[in-house]
């Protein structure tokens, strides 16, 4: 009998990862963004064609790459935010494992042009599906550009499953929101299609929530601010007055990190018990500063969990947080559900 196993190629293995790592084109966002978060960039921004068919550009003046880092940063496993298995254990950076450049070039045609702060000449290098066409010295700002272009053209299959470009770009307004919401001190751009959808200015917490939803939402917003020895809470809830109906503007944050955590989504909901009638959610930006030590953050290819050593005194300092930030300001357990 002949045998049945086989070595997968590393394009194959490769196209299997991006499954992982890049869903759809705010995936590409979210990886790209986070990059620039990561080298320091003070002014970020986001240009997408198609809801990010054709194109998701991102620019930034963040310190930039070598010669050489600009063509090994496609590689798989390659990274310049962890150097051995003990820095997982206190991660800082929003990216570490190194797969998501190398899963991006896989399914897309890239073009990266970089110069990093003291070099005479950047770097322009362009990848289709992983092989490299062309390297060459280029004059260019201190920064990183990115284009992915064609965003799965070499997996039609993956590119016909995409929804409506209406869709597409919701969820990338969404990934957007909550990098730039992680990082008030930092400006963000993103434009749509030649429209600028957000230009977001530094500035307080306050003010780039109030930036990204509207000026009425100044008045429903109640600080929290609550700071122990495990754990470091700030951020606003939404008064119990402007509930609403569905989910909608809902973010918690661990060291800068957007994550999704039922436990401390339940501390913040009985936080609001006696408030809300059954059925209605607030609005809410929570910040959670944690020992990096404490947290895993690697359990998952889109890094949106986490596991928290001290898991239930972090539920219970962050449910009396919200209770005490609402009890400062006397709010009343009145209802008005909008119908937005």
């Amino acid at each position: 009998m002949a045998d049945s196993i086989i070595q997968l190629s590393n394009h194959v293995a490769n196209q299997i990862a991006a499954g992982e790592v890049v869903a759809r084109p705010a995936s590409v966002v979210k990886e790209l963004v986070e990059n620039s978060v990561d080298a320091g960039a003070v002014t970020v921004t986001v240009l997408v064609k198609d809801a990010g068919r054709t194109l998701i550009q991102v620019i930034d003046d963040g310190k930039g790459m070598s010669e050489e880092d600009a063509k090994m940063c496609f590689s798989r496993h390659a990274t310049s935010k962890i150097s051995s298995a003990d820095d997982l254990l206190s991660l800082v950076t929003k990216g570490f494992r190194g797969e998501a450049l190398s899963s991006i070039s896989a399914i897309s045609q890239v073009e990266l042009k970089t110069c990093e702060e003291g070099a005479e000449m950047g770097v322009k290098v362009q990848i289709s599906g992983e092989e490299f066409k062309e390297n060459e010295p280029i004059s260019c700002s201190v920064g990183t550009s990115f284009a992915v272009k064609n965003l799965f053209f070499n997996v039609p299959a993956r590119r016909n499953f995409l929804k409506s470009d209406q869709v597409e770009l919701r969820h990338i307004v969404d990934e957007f929101q909550r990098v730039a919401m992680a990082h008030p001190n930092i400006s963000f751009r993103l434009n749509s299609n030649g429209n600028d959808l957000f230009n977001l200015k530094p500035g307080s917490l306050r003010k780039r929530v109030v930036a990204i939803f509207g000026a009425k939402y100044d008045e429903r917003l109640v600080p929290v601010d609550e700071e122990t020895d495990v754990v470091k809470i700030s951020g606003f809830v939404g008064k119990p007055a402007f509930a609403r109906r569905t989910r909608g503007e809902q973010f918690l944050f661990v060291n800068g990190r957007f994550i999704k955590h039922p436990l401390m989504h339940r501390a913040i909901m009985i936080a609001f018990e006696g408030v809300l009638t059954p059925g209605s959610f607030p609005l809410y930006t929570v910040f959670l500063e944690v020992d990096p030590s404490k947290i895993d953050v690697n359990i998952h290819p889109t890094k949106v969990e986490a596991k928290f050593e001290e898991d239930q005194i972090i539920f219970a300092m962050l449910r009396s947080a919200i209770k005490r930030g609402l009890g400062k300001h006397n709010v009343a357990p009145s209802l008005n559900f909008e119908q937005e």
